[in-house]
């Protein structure tokens, strides 16, 4: 009876229909399957250019926007250029693991595997030290983690290399700090990712993205090969220099939007921002204006 109990334990564990480990905490392996619901068209089909709508950014990060091309996606250095790890949560499913120690079977380690570039990381449950300054950049960076509560696994990490918070220029640079909070609530999991960037931003960057339970997924592998898509001169980089952009203003222009609503900045945020706005005209408006 015992082992049969033991066995039917276990496949419910594995199914899901369990959802609290043998350590106190909420299980928080399995297949995850994200949902796409929230924040469109930002996820999967891409940001528009100049949608900076949300993001607490400084001048710098706006002046690295308006120097974007989106044409450089098609080099082949980032073809199969993989999202870094706080990107990586709002944009594919994961499937979660968990890295036994042999001789105690207690977990040292939570282990990802995302869908998309197979990128795969490491979140450290061990008490470990963060590397120093100087140690190497990568895309998922260096993270810890720990069981705050039952069903709350927050992690942090350093060691990012530089990328981008949107995709459409907005930047992240490898100075930033994450923290992110798995959070279980039954067949559901909220991943809450805050970014933290003296470069780029004046005040954290708070986002969230769920994911479903689904033990029925198949994550397949993901090889990524690239091509020469655009012939170019050797060494021709996509950008634009400052003030050159013409698509800056096409987003707004596209809503019929103040354009100072749509560059961002932490003050955007706030309720007290509709005052300032209250007399602008729409981007049309003015575009219209100004052209005759």
């Amino acid at each position: 009876m015992r082992t049969f109990m033991a066995m039917l334990a276990t496949t419910l564990l594995g199914s899901g229909l369990i959802s609290t480990s043998a350590f106190g905490q909420a299980e928080v392996a399995g297949m995850w399957v994200a949902q796409y619901h929230e924040d469109q068209p930002e996820r999967v089909p891409g940001p528009e250019l100049g949608d900076y709508l949300g993001l607490p950014i400084n001048d710098a990060a706006r002046m690295r926007g308006e120097t974007y091309n989106s044409s450089i996606l098609t080099l082949p250095e980032f073809q199969c250029r993989p999202h870094p790890s706080d990107y990586g949560d709002r944009h594919s499913h994961v499937r979660i693991s968990l890295q036994l120690d042999h001789a105690t079977q207690e977990p040292i380690a939570v282990l990802t595997h995302r869908e998309w570039q197979a990128q795969e990381r490491t979140l450290w449950l061990d008490d470990r030290p963060h590397p120093p300054d100087y140690a190497a950049h990568t895309w998922q960076g260096f993270s810890t983690a720990k069981w705050d509560g039952y069903n709350n696994l927050t992690i942090f990490t350093t060691h990012l290399k530089e990328s981008y918070i949107r995709r459409n220029g907005m930047p992240r640079s490898d100075r930033s700090t994450v923290v992110e909070h798995f959070v279980r609530h039954g067949q559901y999991l909220t991943i809450a990712t805050i970014v933290s960037d003296t470069v780029y931003l004046t005040e954290p960057l708070i986002k969230t993205s769920d994911y479903l339970l689904d033990p029925s997924h198949v994550m397949p592998p993901y090889p990524c090969d690239y091509v020469q898509e655009v012939v170019r001169a050797k060494g021709a980089v996509p950008s634009y220099l400052p003030g050159t952009n013409p698509f800056t203003t096409e987003f707004a222009e596209h809503y019929h939007l103040p354009v100072i609503a749509t560059r961002g900045g932490a003050e955007t945020m706030y309720p007290e921002f509709r005052n300032k706005i209250r007399n602008a005209a729409p981007a049309s408006v003015t575009s219209t204006k100004a052209s005759k």
